[in-house]
């Protein structure tokens, strides 16, 4: 099946360049300039996966990428940010905002093509039984995650995580460990990531008291411990 992608910037000689490489290894591309246009493109062909530029006119696009996550109609859509700034609380920012992943200009097609297969190769998911422990519920076939039988709202990322985690109860994994087993093993990401989605995971859990679940292990990691 053809993976739809949606580039976001207002440079159009890097929308045709990065359009050239997607084409290429057989992808479709959208095209938008501003977050007017990202809209409505998404509202009349949804795409699988956007690249979102930092630095757009008007609305940026680590608040575009805040207001899409927000949105339970496109929440779901991976995002990967495209930014010239290098340093490290950039980066980190935009993974708050809700990206899945980021690459800095100037970047080769290749590694472009590479960071867009490993994201899209991280929603996929997989059938099986749900798992309960103390009232939270993760249930993989219908994407739901309940306390109480309230459910909890979260991103998909934070979704694979705890999935992970509550499959392998009282298990320390170290961030490299869950890059591996929750982003893939050829997932291009520091291992900070791992440090930003835990925070949103407990975030997301908070409300409902499981917070606590999620435990940090000094100098070893994290683990679920029910």
């Amino acid at each position: 099946m053809v993976k739809r992608v949606l580039i976001v910037d207002d440079e159009a000689p890097i929308r045709q360049m990065i359009e050239f490489a997607l084409k290429r290894v057989d992808f479709e591309c959208l095209h938008a300039a501003d977050v007017a246009e990202a809209r409505r493109a998404i509202a009349e062909q949804r795409p699988d996966l956007i690249l979102l530029d930092w630095m757009l006119p008007g609305t940026s696009g680590v608040e575009f990428a805040f207001s899409l996550k927000k949105d339970s109609a496109t929440r779901e859509i991976p995002i990967i940010m495209i930014t010239a700034k290098g340093e490290e609380d950039h980066k980190v920012r935009g993974l708050e905002a809700g990206a899945d992943d980021y690459i800095t200009k100037p970047f080769s097609p290749r590694e472009l093509i590479a960071r867009i297969k490993a994201v899209l190769r991280r929603i996929i998911p997989d059938a099986v039984e749900p798992i309960e422990f103390n009232g939270l519920r993760l249930d993989a076939a219908s994407h739901r995650v309940t306390a109480g039988g309230k459910e909890v709202d979260m991103g998909p990322t934070e979704f694979r995580l705890l999935r992970f985690l509550m499959a392998h109860p009282d298990r320390v994994y170290n961030r490299s460990q869950l890059l591996d087993r929750v982003w893939g093993e050829r997932a291009y990401i520091e291992e900070r990531t791992v440090d930003v989605h835990v925070r949103r995971l407990r975030k997301a859990l908070a409300p409902h008291g499981h917070d606590g679940l999620i435990q940090t292990v000094r100098g070893a990691g994290y683990r679920f411990s029910p």
